[in-house]
């Protein structure tokens, strides 16, 4: 396939690319295999044009993948919700598929504004792998896997092995994520961000999966966002607070563990030492509107 006559031209906005427009699965993976790690894929491109306009990313290949064909796409099949790598976090707000996933829900009314949210897909989220990605959270608490695709086939990897670290995964440079999937669950869930606003990435974020027996939690999955090199699923925090009653002021001494559990970094956006303080009241915070949705109420 020959690159685009648009890039033998010099914008001088983005650094100079060849550009392909794959028209098929097929075709995207066998120039992905080709053209190795000197290309990048092209869906929303929210975060990658950013980083081509800064600098901070210089490939020397774009592939295209918004007129393949089949990746597009929100279906619950087989116990799992199934999601298309094209699909963007408006699609997903407006699914009624979605809201059987609450914490992800809270996370898509929360992404950006409605023009990212339009543009943006949730397999560049993931791909891109900020620590502060706000739909890493909400997936990991549902214990969610992508579908990695090449020239040699397809392997699922669970999104926790997934993340590696600041920008980093398992993804092999041949490799495209085709799909999300997100196991259906009987319990209730709650993501919170903490931002200056939507528009911005998250301060710190946590996102809590409960099942209750009354008001004591007889299950808890814990993940947080933006307080580690990439995000976290709290399992101490877990084991801590499992068995305990909602309301319980225990709850609160039992979180403590979250503050352990963390690697916070100090930037602009905040403090080493905020980050950890405030996770564990997030953290407490999702669990009590976890517990909320479920019908519960406090004593």
């Amino acid at each position: 396939m020959k690159p685009s006559i648009l890039n033998s031209l010099n914008t001088h906005i983005l650094p100079r690319f060849e550009y392909f427009e794959p028209r098929s699965l097929g075709e995207a993976l066998e120039l992905l295999d080709k053209l190795g790690s000197e290309a990048r894929i092209l869906a929303g491109g929210t975060d990658l044009l950013v980083k081509m306009k800064t600098g901070a990313l210089r490939p020397r290949y774009l592939i295209n993948i918004k007129r393949i064909p089949g990746l597009r796409y929100i279906r619950v099949e087989e116990g799992y919700l199934r999601i298309g790598a094209l699909t963007t976090w408006s699609d997903l707000e407006e699914s009624p598929e979605t809201a059987l996933f609450p914490a992800l829900l809270d996370a898509v009314k929360q992404m950006g504004g409605l023009q990212v949210r339009f543009m943006a897909t949730i397999a560049g989220n993931l791909c891109n792998a900020s620590p502060a990605a706000d739909s890493a959270p909400p997936l990991l608490v549902y214990d969610a896997e992508v579908v990695l695709a090449s020239v040699k086939g397809v392997r699922v990897v669970r999104l926790e092995e997934f993340f590696t670290g600041p920008g980093k995964t398992v993804m092999k440079e041949n490799e495209m994520l085709i799909e999300v999937k997100v196991p259906l669950r009987k319990g209730s869930s709650a993501f919170i961000k903490l931002a200056r606003t939507s528009m911005d990435l998250a301060i710190a974020s946590a996102a809590v999966y409960a099942e209750f027996e009354g008001d004591v939690v007889r299950d808890v999955k814990i993940a947080l966002g933006s307080v580690a090199p990439k995000p976290l699923r709290a399992r101490r925090a877990e084991t801590a607070v499992r068995g305990l009653r909602i309301g319980d002021p225990g709850i609160m001494n039992a979180l403590e563990v979250v503050k352990e559990e963390v690697s916070p970094i100090t930037d602009v956006r905040s403090t080493a030492w905020y980050r950890r303080e405030v996770s564990k009241v997030l953290v407490h915070d999702a669990l009590v509107k976890s517990f909320e949705r479920a019908g519960g109420v406090r004593a």
